[in-house]
Order: C-alpha cells, then sequence, then structure tokens
C-alpha cells in the first residue's frame, strides 16, 4: 500500500498549489486531467470519469533545462512551514481538529508513529477513522483496522469533509488484485474498498463480499469495485456456476481500455472456460495480448497463464507447452509453471 499526502491550495480556477513532502508543485487543468509541474519534473494526470482510476505520466526534469535564473526563482516549501496551524488559529480550532491537522503534518514529513499518536486523537472523527484505519491496514494491524472503517462507514456522511476544510488532500493507493492496484480517497468508496480488504485479509470473505456488494450498489459502474467483486468471488466460490455467471454480468459491456478494465477481462475469460466457452475465452485472451502498453508484467503473464490453461484443456499440448516455456523463461517460480514442464517435482510425485 503506497499512501500520498499533499496540501493543495487553489490559487484560481483550474490551478492550484501542492505542498507535500518533496516541496512545492503546481498544477494545471480541470478536474480529470492535469498537468503538474514540481521538483520531480512534469507530470500529466488522466482520469476515467466515474471510476475513480487515473494514470500519471511523468516527463522528467531532462525534458527541459531550466535557466539558472529560473532555477533560482523556484520556489520551495520548508518541511516546518507545511500544514501547520499558526499560533493564534490554535486557539480558536477544536483539540480533535488540531490533532487532525498534526497528523497530517507528520505523514506529509514521514512520520507514521508520530502521525498516529495524533491521529488516535481525532480517530472519532470520520476523517481520523479513515486514516487510522488506513494506517493500521498498512502496518498489518487488522482488527485495528477493521474497528476504525467500520467508524468511518458509519459516519459515512462526514467522510472527506475537514480534508476539504482545511485545504488537504490525501491519496491512498490499495491492491485491488495481484496485478492491479487503484487510488481511493477519504469517501465512502474508499473506506469500503479498504474495509473489503481487511476482511479479505481476515479470511473474513463473506464480510468482505457484501462491503463490495453494499459498494456496487452505491457506484454500478465503478469498474475497480467490479474488479474486487470478481476477484474474491472467484477465489470464494471457484466451482460454482452462479460465480461464473455473476462474473460475466459484472464483465458485461466492458472493453480493453486499461489495465483495470483488462484484469476484469481476464477474470470474464476464466468464467467462459469454466462454462466450457473455449473458443470465446480464447478469442477474448488474443484480444487482451494485443495490447501490452501500460500493463505490468504480472498482468501479461497471469493472461498468457490463462491461455496456457485453455490450450492444454482443449488438447493443444504443443501450444500449451510454448506458452508455459515463455512463462519460466520469464518467471521460473511463477503459479505452477515449472512442475507443468517437469522442471521440479510435482506434491506427491516425481518429476515428469
Amino acid at each position: 500500500m503506497g499512501f500520498r499526502f499533499f496540501r493543495r491550495v487553489k490559487l484560481a480556477p483550474g490551478i492550484t498549489l501542492n505542498l507535500s513532502k518533496s516541496g512545492g508543485s503546481l498544477s494545471f487543468g480541470p478536474r480529470g486531467a492535469k498537468l503538474t509541474i514540481g521538483p520531480r519534473g512534469q507530470r500529466a494526470t488522466v482520469g476515467i470519469p466515474g471510476t475513480g482510476i487515473f494514470y500519471t505520466t511523468t516527463f522528467g526534469k531532462n525534458r527541459r533545462q531550466k535557466a539558472p535564473e529560473e532555477q533560482r526563482t523556484t520556489p520551495t516549501v520548508r518541511p516546518a512551514d507545511r500544514l501547520t496551524l499558526g499560533f493564534f488559529k490554535r486557539l480558536i480550532t477544536p483539540d480533535d481538529h488540531e490533532a487532525l491537522i498534526d497528523g497530517w503534518r507528520e505523514l506529509t514529513l514521514g512520520r507514521e508513529e508520530k502521525a498516529l499518536d495524533h491521529l488516535r486523537d481525532a480517530a472519532h472523527l470520520a476523517d481520523g477513522a479513515f486514516l487510522v484505519g488506513i494506517l493500521a491496514l498498512k502496518r498489518g494491524d487488522l482488527s485495528q483496522a477493521a474497528a476504525h472503517l467500520q467508524n468511518a462507514v458509519q459516519r459515512a456522511d462526514e467522510l472527506g469533509q475537514l480534508f476539504a476544510r482545511y485545504g488537504i488532500a490525501a491519496t491512498v493507493s490499495i491492491e485491488v488484485t495481484q496485478e492491479v492496484s487503484a487510488h481511493i480517497g477519504p469517501d465512502i468508496r474508499g473506506v469500503l474498498l479498504a474495509l473489503a480488504e481487511t476482511y479479505q485479509a481476515q479470511g473474513q470473505l463473506t464480510e468482505a463480499i457484501a462491503c463490495l456488494t453494499r459498494l456496487r450498489q452505491l457506484e454500478p459502474e465503478d469498474v475497480v469495485v467490479k474488479l474486487s467483486l470478481a476477484e474474491l468471488l472467484w477465489d470464494v466460490r471457484p466451482d460454482d456456476r452462479g460465480t461464473y455467471e455473476e462474473i460475466l454480468q459484472l464483465a458485461e459491456g466492458v472493453t480493453n481500455d486499461s489495465p483495470i478494465h483488462a484484469a476484469l477481462l481476464l477474470y470474464k475469460a476464466k468464467a467462459l472456460r469454466a462454462c466450457g466457452l473455449r473458443d470465446a475465452a480464447l478469442a477474448l485472451l488474443v484480444q487482451l495480448r494485443t495490447r501490452k502498453k501500460d500493463r505490468s508484467d504480472e498482468l501479461l503473464r497471469a493472461i498468457r497463464y490463462e491461455q496456457a490453461l485453455l490450450y492444454d484443456e482443449s488438447g493443444e499440448e504443443r501450444r500449451a507447452r510454448a506458452e508455459f516455456e515463455k512463462l519460466y523463461a520469464e518467471a521460473p517460480d511463477y503459479e505452477d509453471v515449472a512442475q507443468r514442464l517437469g522442471m521440479r517435482p510435482t506434491p506427491g510425485g516425481s518429476a515428469r
């Protein structure tokens, strides 16, 4: 889990100043499409409306060398000046709000222990519960994570209000599947996704499915939620025809637009294979493999592995072996590829 935290100050319509651990930066553009210029170079961020997904491309500092006078005039922000309430403002700020702000500051500076010391005093607030729950999940304290995230769900109407009031933006990168991560924030979508991940890590799979089902009712077209639910259903009931039919419904109308979409279509291919619709599954996998840009190696391997399984089940042993050999060359420990190739003994047997 990655944690990105910054303070955002609106300067003018479409222009914001981001104050973060790495210094100051400027963002230009409407919501969903931003160009950010800062100490780490230029970044273009484009979001998919209604999905909570966005992609960032970094152009880097070397794309254009700054002149000496530009370098001298680049504004910097000292760590001590970030997320700090002035003396007089502290006199009129509620204690729990002050604890939340101090926790934000410590997170910005990368001091999680000190951040938690402050945030625990704000954990009764919706935004405080969200942060403490996320940090507990990151640290592997699953019982604490579940308790605080449940508290945040109960106060869903208040989520994000204090972030907005004090001009703070927080984005958490959370693993949705082994191949794909999603960005979440302090809202009901983010809390329910994090809570589902917490329940799943605890082995409380029924509760995790309930979280995702509720979230799908709130946001029926959110592809991240669909993917999370498809993965969980496959893990919990892999031999249930009802699972295959539900996954096919989740993937209905989805096209190969992004890694998130591709991962969901991979589960569709699995469901088609399980239903005996091998030609349809193969056609979909071939389509997925034609697009490699922005796809992680792990996702591409998962697609190749599924295609190899499909060839194997169809009696095309040579084609299956060719795919397994390519996987073995890239990642010898991937799934059960080594055993299938006879490179090591199968459980309870000997190498072929």
